[in-house]
């Protein structure tokens, strides 16, 4: 088996130079929490060299802490929602079908990157289980001998290409849901339900050209011949056969593993969506957060037939969530410093940082350079769209003096957020941990998108950011 060195040597051209950033990240960077931990710290010196007091800054520190608790919770469970309905069995029995329609390897690899970022407009958490288990089950076929590697990559499409312009974006169900924005972001940007961001027509029809782009790289970038590396290359065990439930053992379990439950449950979740979608605008009902939620997380308790198998899944689920739990704390408190703690002339870090969007000028400029920092920052705070907590307050103050469109604001921050998440392994690690493989594995592959993904987003959200015209904040009517 060769080493890790090894295989960095065998590749050529851009794949070496991806190979060796893996490895780099793999050895040097740290987890994620800790890069949470720090911006906290230089936030902070920032507001002291900006004249606040050390009080100023404790008091916004410790006071913010706790302002996106509901947010944080919303975030934890699309990863475990994703998670509980990718593993149910009819979903594992759709994939075994799913993994029979390729005929050649390159269309194996093209038609995961395809499905991955198809899935991810829905839920990038059921993108990344559903994705490495297509990539395993083709994997598995003796009829085709397809890169395992570039399998995996495939599957990491949906969160490294258009995962936040989907209906799981952060940035955009924050926006949507007034009662999980914090109050000073609130003010500034108002509500921007999904029919401001998600679902205009320049942002599904950017959508629509990231994905066509990903698909031709991803078929064409797949190694062929002698150059494919597969899973039993990789001496990754592939037996995907799902772990038995422990038979019921006393009467008390009988509704545990009885179906009756779940059914009722998934009836009256339904009766609820339609009782929604009649009386109210349907964009209100798909923007709503909770809603979204309450159906995923109903859809996995009735796809896994009963409350034992169900709890078994959440179980499987939950360590995925832990990085969320407790790193968007730390955002809040980073956006609480910003937005709160006074300096010289009462001016807040956020206000002088608007400042310095607002003298960049509107138009193409403006969306280019919001997009650049949040890929620079992206590389630096892998946190899935939880930093828009950070950025929200002075970008979208920017974008209301420059008269930028606020939803298209947020769409440019939400196609800049995935283009990090290429280079960045943090993400992957889901993932990693569905395939059995490295990070510096896939790498290659994704280092490669990314370098065609950059000037195609740069210019898409210039031209499409000239279509649109500012619309001031809409306020949420008191109850």
């Amino acid at each position: 088996m060769t080493s890790a060195t090894d295989e960095v040597r065998s590749e050529k051209g851009l794949a070496r130079v991806a190979q060796l950033l893996a490895g780099w990240t793999e050895k040097w960077f740290p987890d994620a929490y800790v890069f949470a931990l720090v911006g906290v710290f230089v936030v902070s010196v920032a507001a002291l060299a900006n004249g606040s007091s050390p009080q100023t800054v404790v008091d916004a520190f410790g006071d913010g802490f706790w302002d996106l608790t509901a947010f944080t919770l919303q975030m934890a469970m699309v990863v475990l929602t994703g998670y509980v309905v990718a593993t149910s069995p009819p979903v594992a029995r759709l994939i075994d079908r799913l993994a029979l329609v390729p005929q050649s390897a390159r269309t194996a690899v093209s038609f995961v990157a395809f499905l991955s970022m198809s899935v991810s407009f829905l839920n990038w958490g059921l993108s990344l289980v559903f994705g490495g288990l297509l990539a395993r089950a083709i994997a598995r076929r003796s009829d085709l001998r397809v890169d395992y590697r570039a399998l995996g990559a495939a599957a990491f499409m949906g969160l490294g290409a258009v995962w936040a312009l989907g209906m799981s974006s952060s940035a955009a169900q924050l926006q949507a849901t007034a009662a999980s924005l914090p109050p000073a972001l609130l003010e500034i940007t108002g509500v921007l339900d999904f029919g401001t961001t998600i679902f205009t027509w320049q942002s599904l029809l950017m959508c629509v050209i990231i994905i066509a782009l990903t698909v031709v790289i991803a078929h064409f970038s797949a190694p062929r011949g002698a150059a494919v590396t597969t899973a039993e290359d990789l001496d990754v065990d592939l037996d995907d056969r799902p772990k038995e439930v422990a038979p019921r053992s006393r009467p008390g379990e009988w509704l545990e593993y009885s179906r009756i439950l779940p059914a009722l449950a998934g009836l009256m979740t339904l009766g609820w969506l339609i009782s929604q979608l009649v009386t109210k605008p349907v964009l209100t009902v798909v923007s709503s957060l909770n809603a979204y939620l309450l159906v995923f997380l109903m859809l996995g308790l009735v796809l896994h037939g009963t409350p034992r198998k169900f709890l078994q899944a959440v179980a499987l689920a939950v360590p995925a969530t832990a990085g969320i739990l407790v790193q968007f704390p730390l955002y809040a408190a980073m956006a609480a410093i910003l937005t709160k703690a006074e300096g010289r002339n009462g001016l807040t870090i956020s206000e002088h940082l608007a400042e310095f969007f607002t003298n960049i000028g509107s138009g193409g400029g403006f969306t280019v350079v919001i997009a650049l920092y949040t890929v620079v920052l992206g590389l630096f705070v892998p946190s899935g769209g939880g930093k828009w907590l950070v950025e929200a307050p002075y970008v979208m103050q920017s974008a209301t003096d420059v008269g930028m469109n606020l939803g298209w604001t947020v769409q440019v921050y939400n196609v800049a957020e995935a283009l990090p998440n290429l280079i960045n392994p943090f993400f992957m690690l889901p993932l990693l941990a569905v395939l059995g493989l490295k990070a510096r594995d896939l790498v290659g592959f994704t280092f490669l998108q990314f370098m065609f993904h950059l000037p195609v987003v740069l210019l898409l959200v210039w031209l499409l950011g000239t279509t649109f015209d500012f619309v001031p904040p809409v306020q949420p009517s008191s109850p």
